[in-house]
């Protein structure tokens, strides 16, 4: 009878070893799903990115340093707006959580030039002649400038297209 009683116990303990270990393991493994490498995307450019179909929900850390649009079937469009890193964190519908990663904002992959004017600096893009390149850091009054004129030829090809 004291066999059979500790044979009970041994069972119990088995299983509970086994639930506490389970327990203690699954969310090492979750993790090692949530995280992996950082997304890694040039300022002013976009990159496709491939996460789980079922994302419901996606939260980027610093929208100023990138943004995340969710396509369908888990695609999703990185767009390097700032230089920095941020996160971004893509849930289901129940709230859990089934991507957690960093994303890398560089600076532009093109040939560029810098010029500075004193404390004032101007970018541009040299591929294969160098032309006005708005960049963040600039000085304010070129920023401005070359804004207006891309605003304003923007605006002048899509009156006549109208037309």
């Amino acid at each position: 009878m004291w066999f059979k009683s500790l044979r009970g116990r041994s069972r119990a303990s088995v299983i509970g070893l086994s639930l506490a270990t389970a327990i203690l393991i699954c969310p090492a493994a979750a993790l090692a799903e949530v995280t992996s490498d950082p997304i890694s995307v040039n300022v002013d450019q976009a990159k496709l990115v491939k996460l789980p179909g079922h994302i419901a929900t996606i939260v980027v850390g610093n929208p100023l340093i990138a943004d995340v649009t969710l396509q369908p079937g888990g695609l999703v469009v990185v767009t390097g707006k700032g230089y920095g890193a941020t996160n971004v964190i893509a849930m289901d519908r129940a709230g859990s959580v089934l991507v957690d990663r960093i994303i890398q904002v560089e600076g532009p992959s093109d040939q560029v030039v810098t010029v500075y004017r004193g404390v004032e600096r101007e970018s541009y893009s040299c591929m294969p002649i160098c032309q006005k390149r708005i960049t963040l850091g600039d000085g304010a009054t070129y920023f401005k400038a070359t804004m207006d004129q891309a605003s304003n030829l923007s605006s002048q090809a899509g009156g006549a297209s109208s037309k």
